[in-house]
């Protein structure tokens, strides 16, 4: 099992308007998000109160282009997001977005998982490959930049532009 973790403090930010933002994607906020870096973020299909939703995502991370699909298979409203890749099929590979609200702002913890159990653990030395020391620099790089970015963007659209994502979504859970 691999594990690439990046945490990081951002001022000025809740954990439920990252949450928000997150769970009710659309290509155009999210290109706004980083421009030339973020290409597209939507969902594809919907699920119950978010888990099950299937999101398409295509950007950069470093100079590799990463685009598929994932699943989410966690979703606590300000708290904690989980998607799960697939390329046809769920892939043993998924990214964690846990949230952590200070006084001031929101606490990141990023965590991208990859590697099988049992008898697939013979599969995760081409996972190093894919996921070398170079990406898991790249990727902390690219997690520290954007979420301050997001922060700008949602306080530049106003207030409601956090929470507006999520108007017609669920209650807390």
């Amino acid at each position: 099992m691999l594990t690439l973790l990046t945490k990081i403090q951002v001022d000025g930010i809740a954990g439920t308007e990252i949450f928000d933002f997150l769970a009710n994607p659309d290509d155009e906020s999210y290109r706004a998000w980083w421009p030339g870096t973020h290409l597209e973020l939507h969902t594809a299909e919907r699920g119950d109160n978010h888990v099950g939703d299937v999101l398409y995502m295509d950007e950069y991370v470093g100079k590799r282009r990463l685009r598929g699909s994932a699943i989410v298979t966690e979703a606590i409203r300000g708290k904690r997001l989980v998607w799960q890749f697939k390329r046809g099929i769920k892939l043993p590979a998924h990214l964690e977005l846990e949230f952590s609200d200070y006084e001031g702002g929101v606490a990141i913890t990023h965590t991208v998982r990859a590697g099988c159990r049992g008898p697939g653990r013979v599969l995760d030395p081409a996972l190093r490959v894919l996921l070398s020391r170079a990406f898991a620099n790249d990727l902390d790089d690219h997690v520290r930049t954007e979420f301050p970015l997001l922060r700008d963007l949602l306080r530049e659209r106003g207030p409601a532009a956090g929470a507006g994502a999520s108007a017609g979504s669920e209650p807390p859970h």
